[in-house]
């Protein structure tokens, strides 16, 4: 897959979730796990296609992923979870988006020392970052789900994906 394409894949599916997260969304397992797991495979995937990494370089991905994990977590801790029709929704607020910003700034300094230390561009794979803070954010907004009581949202089966953007 093209660096284009691949590129315009991660944009869309990160662009998706906000927008959903922003409006408020009903909260289920599926919505909140899927575009982690799959951006962090991706990830994965692309560091899979990369050759000759040494043991200094996997130190500076996972310290990099578990910072990304740990400002992901932050972030989910911003979130608005709340009940809305007998289940749980969520929706993100103003501290979200500066958690977000903050974060960024985080993660580009990280990265920068990263490659004043040597490590590869293509040893940071963009959806693994993006991917792993998200999982951080999942990981917190689950636990404070399951520790409400209030059922997660059931998974809608829509026969039109795009219905969902037209409420």
């Amino acid at each position: 897959m093209s660096g284009w394409v691949h590129g315009g894949l991660i944009a869309v599916v990160v662009v998706v979730v906000v927008i959903r997260r922003l409006r408020g969304e009903p909260l289920n397992a599926r919505d909140l796990f899927a575009p982690p797991v799959v951006l962090t495979g991706l990830g994965v995937w692309a560091l899979a296609q990369r050759h000759g990494l040494g043991a200094a370089d996997y130190g500076w991905i996972a310290a990099g992923a578990a910072l990304g994990v740990a400002l992901g977590a932050v972030r989910g801790a911003t979130i608005r979870v709340y009940e809305r029709e007998g289940v749980l929704w969520q929706r993100y607020t103003g501290r979200t988006f500066l958690v977000a910003a903050l974060s960024l700034g985080v993660m580009a300094g990280f990265a920068m020392l990263a490659a004043r230390f040597g490590l590869a561009p293509d040893a940071r794979p963009v959806q693994l970052s993006i991917g792993v803070g998200f999982l951080g954010e999942a990981l917190v907004v689950g636990f404070r789900a399951v520790s409400s009581g209030i059922p997660f949202a059931p998974e809608r089966r829509d026969p039109n994906p795009l219905d969902r953007f037209r409420r």
